[in-house]
């Protein structure tokens, strides 16, 4: 997105809010959890509001919405290219540091003659808050993994 972009758009002190927010937490939260967080801040906000201003922020670049399903999008106030661990459980999202694998890129491409730009990669298991590596420690010693 262009400067241009940005000026399609007025400024907005709730926008300017919800972007402070998500590049605050590290939660990657839905939509509801910005709103009851900024209700007592802009009482006349609206879950409305709220999802009018996160597309606009995807739209623009400067948040990344994580589609998981109708009950499950969640909004990401890192852009950059990173990878995320969703535990299956409780649901919770953690930014993984890894860096990403380009050769995957490269490998599609041959695969179906294309040409890839960027690629997204989710993993998915159970947290350590919820068994995770006890389930893991057992699984290494039953020789399963």
């Amino acid at each position: 997105m262009g400067p241009r972009d940005y000026k399609k758009y007025r400024n907005s002190k709730q926008r300017a809010k919800i972007l402070e927010l998500l590049r605050t937490t590290k939660s990657h939260p839905t939509a509801i959890w910005v709103y009851e967080n900024l209700r007592k801040e802009f009482p006349s906000l609206s879950l409305g509001n709220v999802y009018r201003n996160l597309n606009i922020l995807v739209e623009l670049g400067a948040v990344q919405e994580l589609k998981f399903g109708s009950t499950f999008d969640r909004y990401d106030g890192n852009v950059q290219p990173h990878y995320h661990f969703i535990c299956e459980q409780c649901s919770e999202i953690q930014d993984l540091n890894l860096d990403q694998d380009h050769i995957i890129n490269s490998r599609v491409e041959e695969l179906i003659n294309c040409r890839v730009y960027h690629h997204r990669l989710e993993f998915y298991g159970v947290c350590g808050k919820c068994g995770g590596e006890g389930n893991r420690k057992t699984l290494r010693a039953k020789g399963d993994i």
